[in-house]
């Protein structure tokens, strides 16, 4: 569902621009909104939330379909913790569905769905890899990677239950929009994958801003 927002970029208490291939690592508190601007079309910013105060209660993508019933987010999707507990809700949305099924790019998907020689290009699991490795006051491992949400990408569910990976229907200045219900760390990995069209065969830059 498209709904625009009713905030002012001039008035966000925080914002920066991610590189793509790159992480992004910061708490949103309760009631903070946080947004995703797709800067240049056909980005997917791969995202992971924990409670702020005790990281193994996560994101959950099993528990947040069940709860609304729909396998893409936008508009209205409450996020789900592990602990079955609201984390943020889907405020405004100008791209209209996101996925939440389609996992991240890591080595060994890549060598799987792609080729061997694909396995030491870059992939998300490696920027939260890199994140968590240089953050280690969160007290984070690898075991701490779990469910993701796809923000902007588009993975069609088919006729007989598969996934494929098709051409994004983001475009320039489309984003998302999360208010926090509880203080959030949130966790992006600007999406670095050659080899799908995910990210338009061109991983661009995101733009991430916060509003008190």
């Amino acid at each position: 569902m498209i709904k625009q927002s009713t905030l002012k970029p001039e008035n966000a208490a925080f914002r920066e621009t991610v590189p793509a291939g790159e992480y992004f690592l910061k708490v949103v508190k309760t009631g903070e909104t946080v947004r995703i601007l797709d800067l240049e079309g056909n980005q997917a910013a791969d995202t992971l939330f924990y409670n702020a105060h005790n990281p193994t209660e996560r994101y959950s993508a099993v528990d947040t379909i069940r709860e609304q019933g729909n396998v893409y987010l936008t508009a209205g999707s409450k996020l789900m913790s592990s602990e079955n507990n609201v984390m943020l809700e889907i405020t405004a949305d100008t791209c209209g569905r996101h996925d939440t099924l389609g996992g991240a790019c890591a080595a060994e998907s890549n060598t799987t769905r792609y080729a061997l020689e694909k396995k030491c290009m870059h992939a998300c699991r490696d920027s939260w890899l890199v994140a968590v490795t240089e953050h280690e006051e969160l007290g984070m491992t690898k075991r701490d990677i779990t469910h993701n949400i796809n923000f902007f990408m588009n993975v069609p569910v088919t006729a007989d239950g598969g996934l494929t990976f098709a051409d994004g229907i983001s475009d320039a200045g489309k984003y998302v929009e999360l208010e926090a219900k509880m203080d959030v760390l949130v966790m992006i990995s600007n999406c670095p994958q050659l080899n799908n069209p995910c990210n338009g065969w061109n991983p661009t830059p995101i733009e991430v801003l916060v509003w008190s």
